[in-house]
């Protein structure tokens, strides 16, 4: 047989319908998964399981459509046309940035702040801010603003210290010495407890109008800035200087009053001893003029012997070897030196 005839006969054989009930056979498994997914999605699409944790906005074409969905369990929506949002129930967190600010008294600080809110109006959050993402952005521009106006309102003292009216330990000597001293620590009038309590405050009425509750707002850190530490320990050894230069004052006006007192007593002391040296003195004068006027009026040579030893004693005071005496023959000192033989 030629060639030419047998390539006819072959293509011929291959058109047959026997070849196309063939092909369809592999397409078989294929139709048969898309309409068990077809019916698959016709019976499981239209209903979905919302979380306990969880409540839902249900969007047709992007629009949210109808009320939140708040109850968890299985619900209903249209296959194809409406979507499911999920919004979470619970309480979140919110993590704020570390951020410079200065305070009423021009020190900056780096501020460290944390909160907690949640979501009560599902609808008016997702048409407003859509997911959490823009939600934690929201949050930072608002909490940081009110942050930065409540630190920029007080002193750094009423930020740093927790309530007003915890009283610091103070050493009971300071007290006096603190009195009138420059850059004493001023009075605190809210603390940082109240100074929170006012940022929640002013920050949960603008989140309030996108859905939001803001629940808590702290101070997690604050730092000093290295110009702020370097002026606060500039005013801590001023304070302490100044303390210092009152209790040397006082010591030295203590000490000043003590020395006055002593040298008071000493005169006094010496006042009193004195005197009672003069009348123990005044008595023995007395006490020996009488003994030696009774010596002397006892006898002629009772009194001759006295006249010679008061001459004698008067000779020792006044006669020396380098001493010239200029006397009259008559006087009383002469008397008994000219009878005296000198050369002997």
């Amino acid at each position: 047989m030629p060639k030419a005839c047998f390539r006819y006969l072959t293509s011929t054989a291959v058109s047959s319908p026997d070849l196309e009930n063939l092909n369809m056979q592999k397409f078989i498994p294929a139709i048969i998964i898309l309409a068990f997914l077809v019916i698959l999605t016709i019976i499981i699409g239209p209903f979905y399981t919302l979380d306990p944790t969880k409540q839902a906005i249900i969007t047709q074409f992007g629009k949210p459509v109808g009320k939140p969905v708040v109850e968890a369990g299985l619900h209903f929506k249209i296959p194809f046309i409406q979507e499911v949002n999920r919004i979470d129930k619970r309480i979140l967190e919110w993590d704020g940035q570390r951020n410079e600010m200065p305070t009423k008294d021009k020190l900056y600080i780096s501020v460290d702040t944390f909160g907690r809110w949640r979501i009560t109006d599902p609808l008016e959050y997702f048409r407003r801010m859509r997911d959490e993402r823009s939600a934690q952005s929201r949050l930072e521009d608002i909490l940081g603003s009110e942050t930065r106006n409540a630190i920029a309102k007080h002193n750094l003292i009423e930020v740093i210290r927790t309530t007003k009216d915890r009283k610091p330990e103070i050493d009971t000597t300071l007290l006096d010495a603190a009195q009138g001293a420059v850059g004493v620590m001023p009075p605190i009038r809210k603390g940082r407890n109240v100074i929170e309590q006012e940022i929640k405050e002013a920050a949960s009425q603008k989140l309030l109008e996108y859905g939001v509750e803001l629940l808590d707002v702290r101070f997690k850190r604050i730092n000093y800035n290295q110009s702020v530490v370097q002026k606060i320990y500039e005013r801590m050894i001023s304070e302490r200087q100044q303390i210092a230069s009152k209790f040397r004052s006082e010591g030295e006006g203590e000490a000043a009053r003590i020395l006055g007192d002593k040298m008071k007593d000493l005169n006094e002391i010496e006042s009193e001893a004195y005197k009672r040296v003069q009348e123990i003195q005044g008595e023995a004068d007395a006490k020996a003029t009488e003994i030696y006027a009774k010596a002397y009026n006892q006898t002629e040579e009772a009194r001759a012997f006295y006249t010679f030893l008061k001459t004698m004693e008067t000779y020792k005071a006044v006669i020396d070897k380098d001493t010239t005496l200029v006397l009259s023959t008559d006087s009383d000192v002469f008397r008994l030196l000219k009878n005296t033989d000198l050369s002997e």
